[in-house]
Parts: C-alpha cells; structure tokens; sequence
C-alpha cells in the first residue's frame, strides 16, 4: 500500500506511506488516494487530514514513472480525469494537509487545494518542474495562485527556488506553523 487509511469518528486520516523515497507520488499512490478520498466525498461529515510519513510530505511525482507510458495522450487523460487535486478542492473546506521537510512538485501544489495547509517549521517549498522542461501539472497553475497570487505562483516557478514555511505562511500557502 502507497497510503495508510485510519477513521476516528468524523476524521479519515490519510497518510502517504513510501518514506524511502519521500513520498514520490506514483499512479498507484494517486489511486489509492483517490478511493480513500471517494469515502469523504461520499459522507459529508468526514473530515479529511493529509500527512506523510519519514522525512518529508511529499517530494513530487515519481521521476521513475516520468515518460514510461507508451500512449502519452492517453496518460494525460487518464491525469486529468483521475486528478487528486479536483478531489481535494471539491473537499477543501474539510481537508487539512500537514506538511513537513521538503515538499516538492506535487507536494506542493496538491496541499494548496486543502481549506487549511499547517506546516512544521522544517517545511520548504519548491516547484522545480520548469528545470525539467516541464510545468506544474497536479494543478498547482490553479491552486497556487489562488492562495498566493499569480506573480508569487510565477516566481516559484520560474525561478525554481526553495520558500522556507515562514516565508510561506506570509505568502498564505500555508496557514499555520506548529511543531505536529
């Protein structure tokens, strides 16, 4: 299992569990978060927390499955239709991210749908596509400018540079520092 799933009462608590590679979201980790997601979309009076284990939330896409897949038109539309950020903004007012270490790509844009992103102070931010010829496509072109603007989205992703959490929490990326 990419994820682990734990219910206490009205919290489904989700917990991205590939530590040793920083939790690099794949298909499989996409899919198992999106039935896990399908329970909260299903009960209202779910609240949603999203954390990842071992040293960091999330270090972005897999680079392993990058370019693997034999139809690309295909694979885009597959991304599309099964996109974990349109889950998490139809569910944002009762999803809470905890973020810490590096959050990366994905790790990044993912927690920008959520209604409430806290961050351990060790939490950075970075959106290093465009040094890979690539832009930001889990849906950080629409979550990240809707909380910080898009001259701060721009720069994150033009400059490829790393934001520490009190930088992001002045930016409104982030909407609590604590010590999780």
């Amino acid at each position: 299992p990419r994820i682990r799933v734990e219910r206490h009462g009205p919290e489904l608590q989700i917990s991205l569990t590939r530590p040793e590679v920083r939790n690099a979201l794949d298909a499989a980790m996409r899919d198992q978060l999106l039935e896990a997601l399908a329970v909260a979309e299903a009960d209202p009076s779910v609240q949603v927390v999203l954390r990842g284990e071992g040293p960091a939330f999330c270090s972005g896409g897999d680079l392993d499955e990058f370019g693997t897949a034999p139809d690309p038109p295909a694979a885009h539309l597959i991304r599309l239709r099964r996109s974990v950020g349109r889950v998490l903004h139809r569910l944002a007012d009762r999803t809470t991210v905890v973020v810490h270490g590096p959050c990366a790509g994905s790790g990044v844009e993912l927690p920008a749908f959520a209604g409430r992103v806290v961050a351990h102070p060790d939490a950075t931010f970075v959106l290093p596509e465009l040094s890979m010829g690539l832009i930001p496509g889990a849906g950080g072109t629409v979550s990240l400018p809707a909380r910080i603007g898009r001259h701060r989205t721009a720069w994150l992703v033009l400059t490829g540079r790393t934001i520490d959490a009190a930088t992001a929490r002045s930016w409104g990326l982030v909407d609590e520092i604590d010590l999780i």
